[in-house]
């Protein structure tokens, strides 16, 4: 269900709440690791997550607008569903690798973040579940796992403005409506309309990967499949059975190759 009403905003939020609207039941995500297990997650279902995500953030981890989130993840649906929760909240999702107050983990990454107050431990199972007989590392504050599921699939909260920070990179802090415009660039330039199905191989490191993986398919109407550690031989027949029709690093007969936006 939408979280609030609609904004004609050109925001990450916002095209996240029209997607609701227009077609909730539409696959978004489909997500395999390296042992071929697969998630498919539909607008609604994605929505649902990144909810609970903004509630947590607000409720357990007390982070708002402005606050800088630290996200150090692997290419992975709930990588996706921390981008989304960060705009929901207006907070700042931060992928240059400088400290901040939230850092946001793999738990099996054995590398404390440096700088964060508090430090969110996610397991990455398939269905969002605790793993059970993974230990928690000492700098984990708040296990991801074990608490996303006491909190609600509605999140209601201020609309994100378009002129608020919203990702950190590299290069400098991107707002709300630069990074709509950036999605909308790179949509015309890959020529990504409604129906295409776009394979991402690349960890979401940079605005690249946060274009490809999210926000061209928000704006487009689109969908991503998402490979963690894809045994590259595998590729060609997931790619054929997924009706992949384009690339972010890989490609290979009919999917076509995305270039730098």
């Amino acid at each position: 269900m939408p979280r609030r009403t609609p904004s004609a905003d050109r925001t990450p939020a916002a095209l996240l709440d029209r997607a609701l609207v227009a077609d909730p039941a539409r696959p978004l995500l489909t997500w395999y690791d390296g042992d071929g297990a697969r998630v498919e997650l539909s607008v609604a279902t994605f929505g649902n997550w990144v909810a609970k995500t903004a509630n947590l953030l607000t409720d357990a981890l007390g982070a708002g607008p402005g606050d800088r989130v630290a996200l150090r993840l692997p290419l992975h649906w709930q990588a996706a569903v921390w981008l989304g929760a960060c705009w929901a909240t207006s907070t700042v999702a931060v992928l240059d690798g400088r400290p901040a107050p939230v850092a946001v983990v793999d738990l099996a990454d054995p590398s404390a973040p440096g700088g964060a107050d508090e430090v969110v431990g996610l397991g990455l199972g398939p269905l969002g579940l605790a793993q059970q007989g993974r230990p928690t590392p000492a700098y984990v504050t708040l296990d991801y796992d074990r608490e996303i599921h006491s909190h609600g699939d509605r999140f209601v909260g201020p609309p994100q403005q378009p002129d608020a920070d919203a990702l950190g990179l590299a290069t400098g802090t991107l707002d709300a409506a630069e990074l709509v415009a950036r999605a909308d660039a790179a949509a015309q330039a890959w020529g990504i309309t409604s129906g295409d199905r776009i394979l991402s191989v690349r960890p979401v490191r940079d605005l690249a990967d946060v274009l490809a993986v999210l926000l061209v398919p928000l704006a487009r109407g689109a969908a991503s499949v998402l490979c963690r550690d894809p045994d590259e031989a595998d590729l060609p027949r997931r790619a054929e059975e997924e009706g992949v029709t384009a690339g972010w690093g890989w490609s290979q007969g009919p999917v076509r190759a995305l270039g730098k936006p």
